[in-house]
């Protein structure tokens, strides 16, 4: 079982005033920076910080699992959310 201080979250588009977050692929722009270009030159999402929608928001869900392989990534994401007065909800991820 994982032991942390540290949650797996969701940041949802929405200002703590309401406000819709723009521009309005702001979600899947920053999973770009978070992802990978595998062996076929294709762009993937990172497994543990993925766009998505969330009570009809756009949002992204970051798994705290990041926080293992990469603290600063983790810490760059929750930073992003509080930096742009993001909303977050606590989320668990299904693991395999």
């Amino acid at each position: 079982m994982y032991t942390s201080s540290h949650e797996s979250f969701v940041i949802i588009g929405v200002t703590e005033d309401g406000k819709r977050f723009r521009p309005s692929d702001w979600a899947e722009r920053l999973c770009g920076t978070m992802s990978i270009f595998g062996a076929e030159r294709r762009m993937a999402y990172s497994p543990y910080v993925q766009p998505g929608s969330w009570e009809g928001e756009k949002c992204v869900f970051v798994d705290v699992r990041i926080h293992d392989i990469e603290r600063l990534a983790y810490h760059f994401l929750e930073n992003f959310a509080r930096d742009n007065q993001l909303k977050r909800a606590p989320w668990t991820p299904s693991r395999p």
